[in-house]
């Protein structure tokens, strides 16, 4: 049974797969990212499914990596933090390739691994009081094995504004950057997304599939290759010196070294 998602699905092939971390923000640890990567391929592989619903418990969608999580890579082997790596660039793919359409409701903030998940959506509804941020850097970090999916989605130059600032940006913002499909109201963000299932649900199922991976064959390269190089990226970056200190000081409640 999974402790960190649930899925609800109803008679017209709808399933809302949900992220149930509430008192964690939704942040992702690697149960999570785990029991995600295994719900994407049985929702993949489930005929009877036509649309999936990406949602979240409470007042956050995704608040991006688990910093316990981060602290235990930190302590690490090297063999050990890639595979913590491929985990996490292992469920970013699986959703990414999902063969039935993927549509994020998104009900709050979306941070790091949360833009992420959102850039590998087919489609973002986004609540107007929502607020997104890729905050790597702020830890030492980079946006790595989440990367290739985020620029694939806003593309570069609009990329290259909120990649490596850690800015926060709003909804409407997230609009302009392509991150985001659409962003209404948090009442009428329910109705919003149904808007956006309902012309799945009067199309073959089958060709709606083979649609979608035109879509990805004919976009910009992510294999095995660039998913391998990102990974490396965030290994590197966990050798360094900035990662440590920027994670400790998280948890000590303190600067990092590059804050005044």
């Amino acid at each position: 049974m999974p402790e960190t998602i649930r899925i609800d699905r109803d008679d017209r092939g709808v399933a809302t797969l949900w992220l149930t971390r509430a008192e964690k923000h939704n942040a992702l640890s690697r149960p999570m990212m785990d029991e995600l990567t295994r719900a994407a391929a049985d929702l993949g592989a489930d005929p009877s499914v036509r649309v999936v619903i990406l949602a979240a418990d409470g007042g956050s969608f995704c608040a991006g990596g688990d910093l316990g999580w981060m602290r235990e890579q930190m302590a690490a082997d090297d063999a050990t933090r890639r595979e913590g790596a491929q985990a996490l660039a292992g469920m970013l793919s699986a959703l990414n390739l999902l063969p039935k359409p993927l549509i994020a409701r998104v009900q709050g903030n979306a941070f790091g691994g949360g833009v992420g998940m959102m850039a590998v959506s087919d489609i973002v509804v986004a609540a107007d009081t929502a607020r997104f941020g890729l905050t790597e850097v702020r830890l030492g970090l980079i946006p790595a094995t989440i990367g290739p999916y985020v620029l694939a989605r806003m593309g570069e130059p609009a990329a290259r504004r909120v990649f490596f600032s850690a800015r926060l940006f709003d909804a409407g913002e997230a609009v302009d950057l392509n991150l985001a499909s659409r962003r209404v109201a948090a009442a009428d963000l329910d109705a919003a997304v149904e808007a956006e299932v309902a012309p799945f649900l009067q199309a073959a199922p089958g060709a709606v599939a083979a649609a979608k991976a035109q879509c990805r064959a004919l976009g910009p390269r992510i294999d095995a290759a660039v998913i391998e190089d990102s990974i490396d990226r965030l290994v590197a970056v966990w050798q360094g010196a900035e990662a440590p200190e920027g994670i400790s000081a998280f948890f000590e409640k303190r600067k990092p070294a590059w804050q005044s």
